[in-house]
């Protein structure tokens, strides 16, 4: 039985664990993201808290069915002057989410929480800025039609794993938070609590 659970769907989160070494499980939590993030807006909690509460809400979802288990949860909140951007609901919603992200910086927060013994033992957001440079509208839908399998999935309609890239300038922090998922972070901690070996 693999140490670990990953409370997540997430295909890249799987990826990076596997090309990580980690012995892990997928089984994906079913928590109400959008009501959860509603609540907190309402109560004018940062995006960083934000991220913070729905890794924690999937982990501990998963973790109250497997309490003798690791259970990892994840989630990633973009912001962009404060307002948080959500996965594009059609490919009209992921133009204009990149029409609103074109010349602009945002942030991304990726959180990751782990529980065990059905309560949390660690965890970190990591922090990405990300400066879009301002591509044609042409371009931008030319890329959202390219696109739109993959994009549909992401927050702010890119994934700088594929064709992304194009979009930016610059980006300042680490790449494994762009993607996600704090890795290294994370395996600091799984390697010092011998989960992996040092």
């Amino acid at each position: 039985m693999a140490p670990l659970i990953l409370a997540s769907k997430s295909s890249i989160r799987a990826e990076l664990l596997t090309r990580s070494q980690v012995p892990f499980e997928i089984i994906p939590a079913a928590v109400d993201e959008e009501a959860i993030k509603q609540a907190l807006v309402a109560e004018d909690a940062n995006p960083r808290d934000i991220a913070d509460a729905l890794a924690e809400a999937k982990a501990r979802k998963i973790a109250s069915k497997h309490p003798d288990r690791l259970v990892l949860g994840c989630d990633q909140v973009l912001s962009l002057k404060g307002q948080l951007l959500s996965k594009p609901a059609t490919p009209d919603d992921a133009f204009e989410q990149l029409r609103a992200l074109s010349g602009q910086r945002h942030d991304l927060l990726s959180a990751a929480v782990i529980y065990e013994d059905a309560k949390p033992v660690w965890r970190h957001v990591g922090h990405v800025r990300l400066f879009m440079r301002t591509p044609s509208e042409e371009y931008l839908s030319d890329y959202v039609a390219r696109n739109w399998d993959s994009i549909r999935h992401a927050v702010g309609s890119y994934k700088l794993e594929e064709e992304g890239p194009r979009l930016f300038t610059r980006i300042e922090g680490d790449h494994f938070n762009v993607l996600g998922l704090p890795l290294l972070e994370l395996l600091s901690y799984l390697t010092l609590r011998g989960t992996l070996p040092a």
